[in-house]
């Protein structure tokens, strides 16, 4: 990969690790421990696949099948 390739995805996966630390931290203040227990595992893949600890994707029969449910968005209230 090019070194400009790398930088911007270092970039980009350090600031998805930023927000998800926020997250967490927000979920926490509002006792939502299940919730901020799944941004936590979020925010150790993101600094995971930063150190180059694991691949940033899954392929074949390795891959969680749950993982392909596509998000809706969620409605204003």
């Amino acid at each position: 990969m090019r070194p400009e390739i790398v930088k911007r995805r270092t970039d980009t996966l350090e600031y998805l690790q930023q927000m998800l630390g926020e997250l967490r931290a927000m979920a926490e203040a509002e006792r939502c421990d299940m919730l901020a227990y799944l941004i936590e595992m979020a925010y150790i893949e993101a600094s995971d696949i930063i150190r180059g600890q694991r691949p940033s994707r899954v392929h074949g029969e390795q891959r969680d099948r749950a993982a392909r449910v596509p998000l809706q968005a969620t409605r204003k209230v």
